[in-house]
């Protein structure tokens, strides 16, 4: 259900203190996500068919990660990590929010976690949200946001759509990508004198796969999507891939990402207009990855029973664009978890650390300034309820703490995770190696009340 893009302005002299008017230029922060867009959606990422001329100019002119995941496969516990710096087994999200939202059970569901809107609340931002929201009670302003023109639920139609704006429900008219383009340029226009952080969360290029427009569409009327695998239906796929090799499903899917890149280009073009590019730095990642045929599964972690951590399903598209302060068109090919967002934009910032509770991740700030450093983490962390995985450079265990099915591969030979060694007895010491890495990760960091396996991250005979 998700997606992401960030533009900040470069912060300089900014303290511990708080806001000082005699510091030099301060940040403006636009923080767009997508939701539901896998990496291998973009141009720049590999994909010749996909139409995203704005995305790849980005990259071209800043520096492209190649190895961003997500911390769960699944929209609103990504977007509670990627806000907080906190993996769903501390901040207890662990699905998507489905009642929560407005109505009789409407609830704000992490109340007691810092979100890094409140941060920079803090030093004195004022913060704006456009788009969606799925952390629950969608109809109040939440984190420290002042400006709040959200849709009220995890996904909605594309044409006049109904959306919370002003402390009520209102039907806007035409495309809804389109209308929370305009509201982010009014954002912008509005608080271009002030330090401001505004969150684009575009629900494109999620369901429903209709109603994006016949020009985005038609970019598509003849592309073979040769790109997309050609395979037959995973023995534990969901109710919804059956959309696989349905050509509507996507040809609407890449319209919706089309329609992504060309309100990214709009919002960038009233950034340069105004003059604000020289101190503007730019980073679009979506909330997860996602499948359209991949691994003969359509959607996300929840495609399956049981649920998927697949990369295709976890890797995101990762830019960061600042004109005169990050090197052009290089790659930074270094592991990086949604959890190292929140470090790596205060660091680069030049903020303190956020004051969240046991943060797992690190700044990367270092390593977008040399990209060639090839820095990042020596493995990433991902769960889906009961299954945890733990990914290095080489190797990937996914281990599922109700019996199994473990999985394991060998990514230096098998990049596309076809063949799963969990089973093959010469490859048991390299699966305890990892599970035993794996349960002590979690044991520093998930919290009780909020980890849904507890200590059960072995099974008895292997202890």
């Amino acid at each position: 259900m998700n997606g992401l893009f960030i533009i900040a302005t470069a912060l300089l002299g900014v303290g511990a203190g708080g806001p000082d008017d005699s510091s030099p230029a301060r940040v403006n922060v636009v923080f767009v996500m997508t939701d539901d867009q896998g990496a291998w959606s973009l141009n720049c990422y590999g994909n010749p068919e996909a139409r995203t001329p704005v995305l790849d100019r980005l990259a071209a002119e800043g520096v492209r990660l190649s190895n961003a995941f997500a911390a769960i496969p699944v929209c609103s516990p990504s977007r509670a990590t990627f806000f907080t710096g906190r993996i769903p087994s501390q901040h207890g999200i662990h699905d998507w929010v489905k009642h929560e939202n407005a109505g009789d059970r409407e609830r704000y569901c992490i109340p007691n976690e810092t979100l890094l809107s409140d941060i920079l609340a803090r030093h004195g931002y004022t913060c704006g949200l456009v788009g969606k929201w799925h952390l629950g009670d969608s109809l109040h302003p939440h984190a420290s946001y002042s400006y709040w023109f959200v849709i009220p639920q995890g996904s909605s139609p594309y044409q006049d759509a109904e959306v919370v704006w002003q402390g009520r429900l209102i039907q806007t008219k035409g495309y809804l990508t389109d209308r929370i383009t305009d509201r982010a340029i009014d954002f912008i226009e509005a608080n271009r004198e002030r330090p401001f952080f505004l969150t684009v969360t575009y629900n494109a290029p999620h369901t429903p796969y209709k109603g994006h427009p016949e020009e985005l569409v038609a970019l598509y009327r003849d592309c073979p999507f040769a790109s997309i695998p050609k395979l037959p239906l995973h023995p534990w796929a969901s109710a919804d891939s059956p959309n696989i090799g349905n050509r509507h499903s996507l040809e609407q899917y890449f319209a919706a990402c089309a329609g992504i890149d060309r309100g990214v280009g709009r919002i960038v073009e009233r950034i340069d207009q105004l003059g604000l590019s020289a101190n503007t730095l730019v980073i679009f990642t979506s909330d997860q990855g996602f499948c359209v045929g991949h691994h003969g599964l359509w959607g996300k972690g929840n495609a399956s029973n049981p649920r998927n951590i697949y990369d295709t399903s976890l890797r995101v598209p990762m830019i960061f664009r600042q004109p005169g302060s990050l090197p052009k068109g290089k790659v930074f090919d270094g592991l990086f978890a949604a959890y190292d967002l929140v470090p790596t934009l205060l660091d680069y910032l030049k903020l303190p650390p956020s004051p969240g509770r046991n943060l797992p991740g690190r700044s990367m700030a270092a390593a977008l300034q040399d990209p060639r450093s090839n820095e990042g983490d020596d493995a990433v962390y991902a769960e889906y309820g009961r299954a945890r995985m733990i990914r290095t450079r080489e190797w990937k265990l996914i281990h599922r703490a109700d019996g199994g099915p473990d999985e394991l591969y060998d990514l230096r030979k098998d990049p596309d995770e076809a063949k799963n060694l969990a089973e093959v007895p010469e490859y048991r010491r390299q699966r305890i190696a990892l599970r035993t890495q794996l349960m002590q990760w979690f044991d520093r960091y998930a919290e009780a009340g909020a980890d849904p396996v507890g200590n059960e991250y072995l099974r008895p005979a292997d202890r």
